[in-house]
């Protein structure tokens, strides 16, 4: 296939939005970086980065460490550290040991997490606080 052909195809399958799947039964060693969405149902020992969306499903684990969009979490994730840029999502079912840092963080009743959270996404004060008044007699 040449160059051209290839690339048209990578922009149609971005366009239609084709998510890449790691199957359940499937074990991957290595890491994965994707532009696109990826769902993980299988076990993955690597890193995972991706410029999208990611989805570790009930049956899914991932060793390692995980930077991305936005990511939803049903079954397990060891990491050092999670760096999404909006939103992590525990599901009850989620089972997530590591350090996150993320814009936004929303945890289900049931859902277990052991590690320390940072959200960089914090509106910070600008305004410098007012200087006192000086007392009038």
């Amino acid at each position: 296939m040449k160059f051209k052909e290839t690339l048209m195809k990578e922009n149609e399958q971005r366009e239609f939005g084709v998510v890449n799947v790691i199957a359940n039964g499937t074990q991957l060693e290595g890491n994965i970086v994707t532009n696109g969405d990826i769902r993980i149902d299988g076990i993955v020992k690597g890193n995972v980065i991706s410029k999208a969306k990611v989805i570790v499903g009930r049956d899914g684990r991932v060793e390692g460490n995980v930077t991305c969009s936005n990511i939803e979490v049903e079954g397990q994730v060891a990491a050092e550290s999670l760096n999404v840029s909006n939103l992590i999502s525990l599901k009850a079912t989620a089972n997530l040991v590591g350090n996150i840092i993320a814009g936004k963080i929303a945890i289900e009743p049931g859902a277990e997490f052991s590690g320390n959270c940072k959200m960089h996404n914090m509106k910070a004060n600008t305004q410098a606080p007012a200087a006192p008044q000086p007392e009038r007699k």
